[in-house]
């Protein structure tokens, strides 16, 4: 969509759109409740930050990647239609392929509560069925005010049932890793890929003393990330799932990564509202699933 185009969801003084250095476009939301910038390609929040808070929620690398065809290290990341490795060991990319495409914005609106919604969608092509061959229509339904909401609609437009697995793979700002705690996972069940994929019960709170990556499974309720050096505790409530995901790369991945700084694993983690690991679904055909996330800072 070129900026003619785009002008038809432009909000005055609330929602514009604007061409960064990169020649991607970005959707700048500011107002009453919050700030928050949205990237076209990717379909994907860069920045959320309420009001008043000091810190933004989300974690993007300075050396993230703005080129097409490439994922952007950072922010709300969409996983789909399959979350890791591909599925069906085909060599098709870890991920999916909806994080390094262009989405189309569908529609957006002010909320009477002083909250922006903006809506991007993303259809099947040729080239997305040379990859995956079933007709969708993907939606992402972003809210900016109080909170952040995120809500990724797959609706099946085939004959057919399709199954996939997904993830919003969100990028937390944290000031220090080595004390943060994950709490609302404690007694829940995990496999660990650091280990082997070996299941194991999580004791207490997640704390990150290594390389982290596991999912969680049976999880039920509010997560919350306790960060006791920025003061604040981010609140993360899903719908439409029962995994959750828990990554930081640790020092020697992140030192591997050229799309990271060797340190920046210190300064985030992800927390992940997903449907992983043992979790698939199956939407019909004509039908459509909504997995939803809710993001909430309490504190400075």
């Amino acid at each position: 969509m070129n900026f003619e185009q785009l002008s038809q969801y432009e909000i005055k003084d609330e929602l514009e759109f604007v061409e960064i250095e990169h020649g991607f476009t970005y959707i700048e939301i500011n107002n009453a409740r919050a700030h928050a910038t949205i990237s076209t390609y990717s379909g994907q929040v860069l920045s959320y930050r309420p009001k008043g808070q000091a810190h933004d929620l989300l974690f993007v690398s300075d050396k993230a990647y703005y080129e097409d065809g490439k994922a952007i290290k950072g922010g709300i990341p969409v996983c789909w239609p399959w979350f890791g490795p591909d599925p069906d060991d085909q060599g098709r990319p870890a991920h999916g392929f909806v994080r390094n495409r262009q989405w189309q914005v569908a529609a957006s609106e002010s909320l009477a509560d002083g909250s922006t919604r903006v809506v991007m969608s993303l259809t099947d092509s040729d080239a997305t069925r040379s990859i995956w061959p079933h007709p969708f229509r993907l939606s992402i339904e972003i809210t900016v005010g109080d909170s952040l909401r995120v809500e990724l609609v797959t609706h099946n437009s085939g004959a057919e049932s399709v199954t996939i697995s997904q993830a919003l793979h969100t990028y937390f700002r944290v000031g220090d890793i080595g004390k943060v705690r994950v709490l609302g996972l404690e007694g829940t069940d995990y496999i660990d890929k650091v280990d082997g994929s070996a299941w194991k019960t999580q004791t207490g709170p997640v704390m990150i003393n290594g390389e982290v990556d596991r999912i969680y499974t049976g999880v039920a309720g509010e997560l919350v990330i306790d960060d006791a050096t920025l003061g604040r505790k981010i609140h993360i409530s899903s719908t439409g799932c029962s995994t959750a995901v828990v990554w930081n790369p640790w020092a020697e991945t992140a030192a591997s990564m050229a799309d990271l700084e060797d340190d920046d694993y210190k300064k985030m983690i992800c927390v992940e509202t997903a449907n992983a690991g043992p979790e698939t679904v199956e939407i019909a055909a004509g039908s459509e699933y909504r997995l939803e996330a809710a993001y909430t800072i309490e504190g400075r």
